[in-house]
Formats: structure tokens, sequence, C-alpha cells
């Protein structure tokens, strides 16, 4: 007879890519971890996990299994939930948010989510590198801009305009770039190897800028704009004060940027658990 936590535990194996990883995302050793998945195999008469030099992937057996096993453990969460008290939620909600919004915009949201589900565990980790929802066990992560992994279920909360900015000293000195020729001739403020796109009529103009200062979180591609350093191209929640006030100028607005988005992304292959939609509608009700 198949035990519902040996299945649990298989299939966070198959979403976190391995033993190790799925002995973090579920708080428990790796012996632990082992022990449940050689049962279920035992139990199967089949191997699940074929372990190889670069860690584990699943067999062809194990494949297929995964399928039917995420279904089964996605429907006991959903029998769960609706077992819970109208509205209540509990467990732990894990969250990755960017760095720049997540502080600034982000935390009093979920200061309120806790607030209102005084059950609910959540843990964020704010950081803006790219995270792998799948592989670091998160139940959903906070995107802003363009999103990079397809792979993803992602809900679209609301529109992000981005902009090319400068500081008046940095014009003064430099001049301003009339043309996208132009602009790659300047400093560019990145958060690493990037392509900017403008709008040009009907046409977009993919260029790969260059400049001598890059940093991980767009706070600090601001300051550096402001200490008149270089262009940035930065979303309008971290520069609209910044434009209003002169601090910050637009370079070139008749080559508009296109725009981004905020999402909420989450692993694909099955339904939203209840408190990843409580968390989506709460942001609809603040941002959408």
């Amino acid at each position: 007879m198949l035990d519902l936590e040996d299945l649990q535990t298989f299939v966070e194996i198959a979403d976190a890519g391995g033993l190790s990883p799925a002995a973090r995302r579920l708080n428990v050793s790796k012996s632990i971890i082992s022990r449940r998945l050689l049962r279920l195999e035992a139990e199967l008469g089949v191997q699940l996990l074929a372990r190889t030099t670069r860690g584990a992937a699943l067999t062809e057996a194990g494949s297929t299994f995964r399928e039917h096993a995420t279904r089964v453990v996605a429907e006991l969460d959903t029998a769960r939930e609706t077992m819970l008290p109208d509205g209540d939620l509990r467990g732990r909600l894990r969250i990755a948010a960017p760095y720049s919004f997540g502080l600034s915009h982000l935390a009093p949201v979920l200061a309120e989510l806790a607030h209102r589900h005084p059950l609910l565990q959540i843990y964020v980790s704010y950081s803006d590198r790219l995270v792998d929802v799948v592989g670091e066990g998160f139940d959903c992560a906070i995107q802003v801009g363009t999103l990079t992994d397809s792979s993803l279920v992602a809900r679209r909360i609301r529109t992000i305009s981005v902009k090319l900015v400068a500081s008046p000293s940095y014009i003064q000195e430099h001049g301003a770039p009339r043309t996208p020729g132009e602009l790659l001739g300047h400093e560019a403020l990145m958060h690493g190897t990037e392509t900017w796109r403008l709008h040009d009529g009907n046409d977009t103009i993919v260029l790969h800028p260059q400049g001598r200062f890059k940093a991980d979180n767009g706070t600090a591609l601001v300051a550096a704009a402001m200490g008149g350093v270089g262009i940035a191209l930065l979303p309008d929640f971290l520069i609209q004060g910044h434009l209003e006030s002169g601090a910050l100028v637009r370079v070139m607005p008749g080559y508009p940027v296109p725009d981004g988005g905020l999402y909420v992304v989450r692993p694909p292959g099955r339904q939203p658990t209840r408190k990843v939609r409580v968390l989506t509608e709460l942001m609809l009700e603040h941002f959408g």
C-alpha cells in the first residue's frame, strides 16, 4: 500500500531535482528522504530515480509515475484546504521577491497577509537575482520586468513602465544622446550583461549597452544615476519621485522602452494552492 508521505516526498524530489534539495525544501535530513524513496520504489517494484555523477535524474518509469503522483498530491492539498474553515490559511508560504520592489512595495502587502491569516507562516527571500522557483522550493515568486522562464505559470498583476534616465549633471557634462547609436557611446548603468529594447515607431531596436558600473539591485542603480555616473534603464516605481523633483531627467523619450509587468509566477503542472491564490488576490487589490 502506497504511503502518502512517501508519495509527497517523491514529488518534491522530482520537482527539486534531487534528494538534497528536496531535503532542504521539506526541512528533513537527506537520509529520511532516501528512506522514503526506497520504500516507495520497493512498493512499486521499479526504480524511480537514477543516481548519476551529476546528481540524480528520473528514470523513464519515474517520469511516467511523476505525472500521476503530482495529480494525487495536488488533489490531496486541495482536499486539505477545503476542510479548513472558510478563509482560514495555515502552513508555510515561501515567496521569492525582488529586493527593490519587495522592500518598498511588497512588504506592507505581506504584512497584511500575515495579519489576516494568523496561522499562516510566511517566509520571504528578497533578492534581485533570478531564482529557481522549482529547484529552491518556493511556492511562488514575484517578478518585475519581462518574464524569462516560459516553463513557469504566470499571473500578470499590472503593467510596469520603464524609462531611460540620467542626472542633469551627467547630461550637462556628457550631453544627451539623441539616437540609439549615440546612446551606445554613453556609460550605461546595468544589472549585468543585458540588452535594452527601444521602440522606434513600429520597430524595436535591440541594443547591447556597455558600462563600468553594475549592481544587482535597482536601488543601487538609482543612486549611481543620481550621482552622475551614467544612464540607467529603470522602472517607474523607483524613479517617479526623482523625476518629479528634477533629480533625474528622461533620456531619449522619443524612443520609448516597452512596458514590463508585475507578475506572480509559480511552478507548472498543478493548480495554484489556496495560499498562492489568496496572495495573488491581495496583490490585485493593492496593485491591480
